[in-house]
């Protein structure tokens, strides 16, 4: 790998990292409407109760966003220092771990797909956390607070 390559993936893991308080954002939200649900469900609207539900299901599509992002941290954060020397031995221990579909060809994915992978990946997980918040949102709203 090029110090261009090696600069791209170190800068791509320092933005994940950053992102990672999306995450914990999203997983509070998450606990907080279980939460609710669990001790209130029958006082609650019906239009709150489902927004508060809502926000558990986005919240466990957030979680598996959230670990692909961490995964994809750590391989981009190693690619940087060179603990992983090259894209094909990346490829070749993810297809060894059952974590990549292998093509016939067996030739590298070029780090360009990678990252633009990785920042919709990003951008997804991104929306998800938004909806969250917003079904949250709807939920306080149409609580009955007599």
């Amino acid at each position: 790998m090029t110090d261009n390559e090696r600069a791209t993936c170190a800068a791509l893991a320092g933005l994940l990292r950053a992102a990672a308080v999306l995450a914990a954002w999203g997983f509070a939200l998450m606990c907080i409407a279980a939460l609710v649900l669990a001790l209130t469900v029958r006082s609650l609207s019906v239009t709150a109760a489902m927004s508060f539900g809502a926000v558990v299901v986005l919240g466990t599509l957030e979680r598996y966003f959230a670990f692909r992002l961490q995964l994809d941290q750590a391989l981009f954060d190693d690619l940087a220092r060179g603990a992983i020397p090259s894209l094909n031995a990346l490829d070749t221990a993810l297809d060894r771990l059952g974590l990549r579909n292998a093509p016939a060809t067996k030739a590298a994915r070029p780090l360009d797909d990678r990252v633009q992978g990785t920042r919709q990946l990003m951008q997804r997980h991104a929306v998800v956390i938004a909806c969250q918040s917003a079904m949250f949102l709807l939920a306080l709203m149409t609580q009955d607070l007599t």
